[in-house]
């Protein structure tokens, strides 16, 4: 493929996991039993549980907050943000993740890249349950001051059961791509497990890049397997050099 980018790649979309992240040192939390730290999905991740035990929702996002000061971004980061500053056609890099690596990993005094989305939410934002407005937040949720509103604020998470952020973007992104690259994802959470299928239907190329085959493999054109950190930049200097 890196042979034939510069002549007919012009707008791309990629999107990112667990994956690239857990090479960061980020826990991915749920374990081969399912549990994520020990607990069930439906006890932290829906709407349903925060309205049961909010103080065991906020204490377990407080953690995965406070958890983010001990990782820093790895090369796979810097070399999307080295893409995101270079690339000179449409780039949408929409992550799963709600840890803020993507966002450190531009350059300090840049803020964060705007060709980035985060589909799931963010730790770092706080999101008020009554009104729908979102501010910056690095500390805990629990105890925290209600929203000027007198709204309760909750992590500013999409659970199960919630629409993701940013879908009218995404799709139309994906539509009008040329390459579709999927990076340290599963494969296997909808609606992000059917990005590929869009990308193929607009006619885009396809591109896995996975520590190990996932469940969508067979549906790229081609995979690369073996870590982000390695693979990621590798591939960024051949697109932006080819």
């Amino acid at each position: 493929m890196a042979g034939m980018v510069a002549a007919v790649i012009r707008n791309i979309v990629i999107l990112t996991g667990a994956g690239i992240s857990a090479e960061s040192g980020v826990p991915t939390f749920r374990g081969p039993d399912g549990l994520w730290e020990g607990h069930r999905v439906e006890d932290v991740a829906t709407p349903q549980a925060f309205r049961r035990d909010p103080v065991l929702v906020q204490r377990f996002y407080d953690a995965r907050r406070a958890a983010l000061v001990h990782v820093e971004p790895n090369p796979a980061h810097l070399a999307l943000a080295r893409l995101d500053r270079e690339w000179t056609g449409d780039l949408l890099i929409v992550t799963q993740n709600v840890d803020d690596l993507h966002d450190r990993a531009a350059e300090p005094g840049h803020g964060r890249p705007a060709r980035l989305v985060h589909m799931h939410g963010e730790l770092k934002s706080a999101l008020c349950g009554r009104c729908g407005a979102t501010q910056p937040w690095d500390g805990d949720l629990t105890g925290a001051d209600p929203c000027g509103c007198g709204g309760t604020l909750r992590p500013d998470i999409v659970w199960f059961g919630e629409m993701p952020y940013h879908m009218d973007r995404i799709d139309a992104a994906i539509a009008g791509c040329d390459l579709f690259v999927s990076i340290g994802t599963s494969g296997a959470v909808y609606p992000a497990a059917g990005f590929v299928d869009a990308a193929r239907h607009a006619g885009a190329r396809t591109l896995e890049i996975n520590l190990e085959p996932s469940a969508g493999t067979q549906l790229f054109d081609e995979a690369r397997h073996g870590p982000a950190g390695r693979l990621v930049p590798e591939w960024v200097d051949a697109l932006l050099g080819g």
